[in-house]
């Protein structure tokens, strides 16, 4: 998202109602204990599986110029999404959650 000037606009914090319905769209994540961000882990068949799964959300998130912070183990993909910027949820973070879950056909 850019503004007039083409420079990039930063993102508001999700708050009230808005912050509700993101939060209730994703029913597979969960909120970080100490910390205005999301977390899911995804568990897929094998390596291969989780690195395709990987490979697919970056091409997202290079998309949408928000990265995600995220570990793999084997067949273990855990995320964790907030918005640095804003420092905490944004709607960027419910949008990359979305797609992640599709990507993940779940």
């Amino acid at each position: 998202m850019e503004d007039r000037n083409g420079d990039k606009a930063m993102a508001d914090r999700l708050t009230g109602e808005g912050r509700a319905a993101g939060l209730a769209s994703l029913p597979d994540w969960a909120e970080v204990d100490g910390r205005d961000a999301i977390r899911r882990r995804f568990v897929f068949r094998d390596f291969s599986e989780a690195w395709g799964f990987m490979s697919r959300v970056a091409l997202v998130a290079e998309q949408m110029d928000h990265h995600p912070e995220w570990s793999n183990v084997y067949r273990t993909v855990d995320v964790v999404l907030s918005t640095h910027d804003a420092e905490g949820l944004t709607d960027k973070d419910v949008q990359l959650a979305k797609a992640m879950d599709t990507i993940a056909g779940r």
